[in-house]
């Protein structure tokens, strides 16, 4: 009778000074040239960025622009321009999905309704804009036009309190709409429109005046 056993073979890696023991499995996919199966791969650090820088969303940025939107007035020293000059396209999505949030009242159609007003609206200003002699970009309109649906927001709570005092009611609804309408007709229609500023303030006013047709029902 023959027995006995065969040892396995004592293989080691000389890593930088120390030596590490490989197990049999791996020293037989070594010989037989398959140790990349072998190889891991270093986490790439691109790919453990933040969801939000994924996303290019800058929470800081749209806070301030936020502000901008809602206080105009030059007195106050916010850099309007960045509204325009530096547009995104979350902070104005979000604005205008609150909106349609507030304004839905059993409707969930009115949501569609005014993003698409939002984007067409949007798209008209600039193409008038640019008629005229403007130099502003689409995604600079969609955003100011987007932000500045905030004065509308601002004034839905106070419609539903004083609702069914026509007078007041309709004073805020003015109120809000030229608020809103002067907030982006301000960062919109610069110098280079000279004599030409009515023709695109109107239009802006009337599309504020169809967003809050759209809340009220009217």
């Amino acid at each position: 009778d023959l027995s006995g056993s065969i040892a396995t073979p004592d293989v080691k890696l000389n890593l930088g000074g120390e030596f590490i023991k490989e197990s049999t499995a791996t020293t037989f996919l070594r010989q037989r040239g398959y140790g990349w199966l072998l190889e891991v791969e270093d986490d790439d650090p691109e790919d453990n960025k933040p969801l939000l820088e994924e996303l290019d969303i800058d929470l800081k940025d749209i806070y301030y622009k936020i502000r901008c939107v809602l206080m105009p007035m030059p007195s106050l020293g916010f850099n309007r321009q960045v509204v325009r000059d530096n547009p995104d396209f979350w902070g104005p999505l979000a604005v205008v999905l609150f909106f349609s949030m507030i304004s839905l009242y059993g409707q969930f159609k009115v949501v569609s309704w005014i993003i698409t007003i939002w984007i067409f609206g949007s798209l008209t200003i600039f193409l008038l804009a640019r008629v005229l002699g403007g130099e502003v970009a689409y995604g600079q309109v969609l955003g100011v036009i987007g932000y500045s649906l905030l004065p509308l927001i601002v004034i839905a709570p106070v419609l539903l309190v004083v609702g069914s005092f026509d007078v007041v009611s309709t004073l805020i609804k003015l109120f809000g709409v030229f608020w809103a309408a002067y907030s982006a007709a301000s960062l919109l229609v610069g110098e280079e429109f000279k004599t030409k500023k009515p023709l695109l303030i109107y239009p802006i006013f009337l599309l504020y005046i169809y967003f809050l047709s759209l809340y009220t029902g009217v």
